[in-house]
């Protein structure tokens, strides 16, 4: 609730992967997700994002970072000051210059209120603008200003946010609020910025929290190994007044700490009657993937057991967005995908009613400090912001923040190579070619065409990914005879690209 992803030859007349037409965009759930795979213009970062939340037509982004630079600037140029935090048009991408101000350390996590009119910061600070804020601030998300009654001194490290009703939920690595003990975990009010007896009372540290839509319990995920008197490995569903331990059949997702596995919880998304939660292993095949629950009776619904940490989920639209370094889908529960091999991809979508992985190809690299890469999302609605460390979004240069929007005919279909051909039974034609790929869908349309007038002689659709593309052949049935010309369309409902021509003597 707190955040509302080959050079082909040429002959004849054609060439191989013409884009010649552009078609209004068309939504189909079952072949495409509600995001192109092309990135939408942004400004950048000189360091990592780690906090990010949406309000007010503004993307609030907290991190590492000290500088911030428009899209396209190589990193050290036209940078502008922004220390830890700063704010980007949310429809344009751009710099907001009205929101700025000085903090002392590092924003770790951003969440907006339900109405969006304000914005909660926590991390590491002591001072914004050279007030006392102990690594907790509040902000008004229209005005920029500093809000002057959300300021409890908390002892240490505050590392993830979440509003439910009228309270502000807060988990880290602190051990104090307002000098009363709150183990890694306690809540405020958002209305007057008092303490509430809210206490799980942890033993580790908290790298997730959040409410369910209608506040009726909490959860919490990290490090810990107690929840209260009670043990409970890395995730908990509590009470939301008390903090008291609830049952939770679905905790049984996280295995238990060995030697050679700790699996953490590091970002949990709830979203009307389901909860969704991502994990982070250490040591090989350890479990690094995402799970959801059920909110009401706590039952698990699926697990997607892709291997290579996954630190960022974000609702879009029904559809459920994931940062992490996948590299082993192979093998997952709730449906195999690419296996090793393929090398990692940072950005991937999924069936939230299944947890499969869905058509959305985009990708990131990984870089300093954490070589992870997306670390954190958030959308506004109808987009999907992402932070993290990279320095590249599908190869271009794009340094610690890029969006995703639905807006536009998206990425466009690998130009299919030339047809193979052949013709063993009279005035009949057989193309042989593999099949494309495209970025946003899935399925796509292949045409055959047939000499310079380009008549669809046959068509079929087909399913594709980077990791299994297979072969489809197309049949002209009424060749003519001769010296025949022959290419392949591809069409993915908003984009039609063509081939180069192959040739055929038909008898």
């Amino acid at each position: 609730m707190r955040k509302l992803i080959a050079a082909l030859s040429a002959a004849g007349l054609g060439v191989a992967g013409l884009l010649v037409a552009l078609q209004p965009a068309q939504t189909a759930v079952t072949t495409a997700g509600p995001l192109t795979a092309l990135p939408a213009t942004a400004w950048q970062t000189d360091a990592s994002v780690l906090g990010l939340a949406v309000a007010k037509n503004k993307a609030f982004v907290g991190g590492r970072f000290l500088n911030v630079r428009p899209p396209g600037a190589a990193p050290g140029a036209s940078q502008t000051g922004r220390t830890y935090l700063a704010a980007f048009n949310q429809t344009t991408g751009a710099l907001d210059t009205t929101f700025n101000h000085v903090l002392n350390g590092i924003v770790w996590s951003i969440v907006a209120s339900a109405d969006g009119s304000k914005i909660y910061i926590g991390g590491d600070f002591t001072k914004v603008d050279g007030v006392t804020r102990n690594r907790l601030a509040a902000f008004d998300a229209t005005t920029g200003a500093l809000i002057a009654n959300i300021k409890p001194s908390v002892s240490y490290r505050v590392k993830t946010l979440a509003v439910g009703g009228n309270s502000l939920y807060f988990g880290g690595s602190f051990g104090l609020v307002n000098g009363i003990a709150r183990n890694r975990a306690a809540a405020i009010s958002t209305v007057d910025g008092t303490l509430q007896a809210w206490n799980p009372n942890l033993d580790a540290d908290v790298y997730a929290i959040d409410a369910a839509d209608d506040n009726s319990k909490v959860y919490l995920g990290g490090t810990f190994t107690k929840v209260g008197t009670t043990s409970r490995w890395a995730v908990a569903s509590v009470n939301n007044s008390t903090g008291a331990i609830l049952p939770f059949s679905a905790a049984s997702a996280v295995p238990n700490p060995t030697s050679s596995c700790k699996s953490r919880v590091k970002d949990i998304e709830t979203v009307g009657t389901t909860v969704y939660f991502a994990n982070a292993g250490d040591g090989g095949g350890c479990f690094d993937g995402t799970w959801s629950a059920d909110v009401a009776t706590g039952n698990l619904k699926w697990k997607n057991t892709c291997l290579g940490a996954t630190e960022a989920i974000t609702m879009v639209q029904g559809w459920l967005f994931k940062g992490s370094h996948a590299h082993d889908c192979g093998a997952a529960t709730a449906g195999p995908a690419f296996p090793e091999g393929y090398g990692n991809h940072y950005l991937l979508l999924q069936n939230p009613a299944d947890g499969k992985i869905g058509p959305w190809f985009p990708n990131t690299n990984a870089a300093a400090p954490t070589q992870v890469g997306p670390l954190v999302s958030a959308t506004g609605g109808s987009d999907l912001w992402v932070g993290g460390d990279f320095t590249t979004v599908n190869g271009a240069g794009q340094q610690g923040l890029t969006r995703f929007t639905g807006l536009g005919n998206g990425a466009v279909p690998l130009g299919p190579a030339l047809p193979a051909l052949s013709n063993t039974v009279t005035k009949q034609v057989k193309a042989t070619v593999q099949t494309s790929l495209d970025n946003d869908d899935v399925t796509l349309t292949y045409r055959l065409l047939r000499g310079a007038t380009n008549t669809v002689v046959a068509t079929t659709t087909a399913n594709s990914t980077f990791w299994s593309r297979p072969s489809i052949t197309l049949t002209d049935t009424n060749a003519p005879v001769g010296s025949q010309q022959y290419r392949i369309e591809v069409y993915d409902g908003k984009n039609t690209v063509r081939g180069g021509y192959s040739t055929i003597t038909v008898s």
